[in-house]
């Protein structure tokens, strides 16, 4: 609980940095929204040793601050669905099954990126990324000649891992117009998600792409 209210307070103090920082008329604190494609795995495979990564998403709303020129402080409020993916295949009566167990982990994150315009369009940031876990499940999807077969998901004890995740991202962005852009982040995990892990720590790491869109 402290270290929730540890990112909610980085948030609001971005924020109300933002309410007291004078800007000029040509760079105003603006808000938006952005969402898109999560390519996620985890260090040690979280105990799948030959896992790979998994496809997710992410989703939310942000703030652009401007603090100079050239450099602004952005703060996110965003879902992020983490995890890895293990295929398999499996031989029975005859026939060749895949076997497809993922670890699905939804975050609701709170990145503070600090970016720099290199060009009035383009930016390349770099931050911390303060995470809180809210859901724990591994799916499982048996298939044959790619038709499915059967498909379970089963929820994990929370309990078993730790609330917070911490990260280090770096990415970079670029605006087709004054709304619209592309971003592309990597962010590495910094603490184990494991609560009580005897072995090698187990983090989350995750590339994200997707589209960002300023309210102007």
């Amino acid at each position: 609980m402290k270290k929730l209210i540890l990112g909610l307070a980085v948030t609001a103090s971005s924020l109300a940095f933002a309410q007291t920082t004078p800007t000029s008329s040509s760079n105003p604190v603006t808000f938006g929204v952005k969402g898109g494609m999560n390519v996620s795995s985890l260090s040690n495979g979280a105990d799948l040793s030959d896992s790979k990564s998994k496809i997710g998403f992410n989703a939310g709303v942000f703030a652009n601050i401007p603090i100079a020129s050239s450099f602004s402080i952005q703060p996110e409020v965003i879902y992020n669905d983490l995890g890895s993916k293990v295929t398999r295949e499996l031989t029975a009566g005859g026939n060749t099954y895949k076997a497809d167990y993922s670890r699905n982990l939804g975050y609701i994150a709170v990145p503070v990126m600090f970016q720099y315009n290199a060009l009035p369009n383009l930016y390349l940031e770099a931050g911390p990324e303060f995470g809180f876990l809210v859901s724990a499940k591994d799916k499982f999807k048996n298939s044959t000649n790619g038709n499915t077969n059967s498909s379970q998901t089963a929820s994990l004890n929370k309990d078993d891992f730790n609330t917070f995740n911490l990260g280090i991202g770096i990415g970079a962005g670029y605006y087709f117009t004054q709304n619209l852009g592309l971003t592309v982040r990597y962010t590495a995990g910094v603490t184990d998600i494991y609560k009580d892990n005897s072995g090698d720590a187990v983090r989350n790491n995750v590339f994200q792409v997707g589209l960002a869109y300023k309210f102007k």
